[in-house]
């Protein structure tokens, strides 16, 4: 065990690159009628989500267009971690309120952890905002359109127990053609007192295995040679036929399930020459089973996104991230 830990390298600060902070729809003519341009703030949840928001409107008679001031609908998708995410939304709605002014017809919609947590607040603090909907509502997108092309506002923050979109194909968006993501969860079930995400993702729910194994099957086809399977915790992954909730898997006393360690082999074996990332992991969660699992195979890359917030264990309990120093000193 000592010589799997050692083989993995400590980024440090100057090694590393600061995450982009704002994508944007690229453009698709296909000669669809409405054009769709969405902004994705945050974290990479939120970036493959709008690649999610893309396929199901696509399916809707939309093309993405990079440039909002040819755009029918406008979407934020937002995130809710720190005060400051929130404050760039509001203070990007200033500049759309002047788009909107010169072509009154623009939806504008915010999407994402900020729509999930403020809720109707939302439609109330900004009324240049005429559809509000959470992250688990993107399938109602088209319904809400509708009401808002009908004269009304629009709202869905309901949070499911099940969705995952494991059947909806995403619209890889700013992509180079070689790297890729997969989301194989949604949600969190660690209650860390910093972290709004459970509130604004829900628990978490992980994803039918053959569909992720199929969706990296197919990126490989298409030339794509490097993926990293996302999720807020993907350490505790856990899938069975009968459930893909955690908590109902665990009270159930559910036993027959498909693991992360398992899922990572199971993608690996996809093809020799695809290479797997994964993110975000969490110390209390990660096995000794994923080790081995990254130690087996080649292709899979022995890095970690291992995020340990704190050097002291007082701090660390208060965090309620359930574990010390003392434990995970590597």
């Amino acid at each position: 065990m000592e010589n799997l830990v050692t083989d993995l390298d400590i980024l440090d600060h100057n090694n590393t690159q600061a995450c982009d902070t704002v994508k944007k729809t690229e453009e698709l003519n296909t000669g669809k009628g409405r054009k769709l341009y969405i902004e994705s703030y945050g974290c990479q949840m939120n970036f493959s989500d709008s690649e999610i928001v893309a396929s199901i409107l696509h399916n809707e008679g939309f093309d993405t267009t990079s440039d909002i001031e040819k755009a029918d609908v406008v979407f934020l998708n937002t995130c809710s971690i720190r005060e400051k995410a929130e404050q760039t939304v509001r203070h990007r709605l200033i500049h759309i309120k002047g788009l909107k002014k010169h072509k009154p017809e623009l939806l504008v919609g915010i999407l994402g952890c900020m729509a999930e947590r403020l809720k109707t607040k939302l439609l109330e603090e900004e009324k240049l905002v005429d559809l509000v909907a959470g992250p688990d509502a993107y399938r109602d997108l088209p319904k809400l359109i509708g009401q808002v092309d009908e004269g009304d506002r629009a709202i869905n923050t309901f949070l499911s127990r099940d969705e995952t979109y494991a059947d909806v194909t995403p619209v890889r968006l700013n992509s180079n053609g070689v790297t890729a993501f997969i989301s194989i969860m949604r949600g969190c079930d660690n209650m860390c007192t910093f972290c709004v995400v459970p509130f604004t993702r829900g628990r978490e729910r992980s994803r039918d295995p053959q569909s992720i194994v199929a969706e990296a099957q197919d990126l490989f086809d298409k030339g794509y040679r490097e993926v990293t399977l996302l999720g807020q915790n993907v350490d505790s992954y856990k899938w069975s036929p009968e459930e893909n909730n955690k908590v109902w898997l665990e009270k159930k006393g559910i036993t027959n399930t498909v693991t992360f360690s398992m899922l990572l082999e199971m993608v690996a074996q996809v093809n020799p020459a695809l290479r797997i990332r994964f993110s975000t992991s969490h110390p209390k969660d990660i096995t000794d089973d994923v080790l081995y699992t990254m130690a087996r195979y080649d292709n899979i890359c022995k890095y970690i996104h291992l995020p340990v917030q704190s050097g002291n264990s007082r701090i660390l309990e208060m965090m309620n991230r359930g574990y010390t120093r003392e434990r995970n000193s590597w």
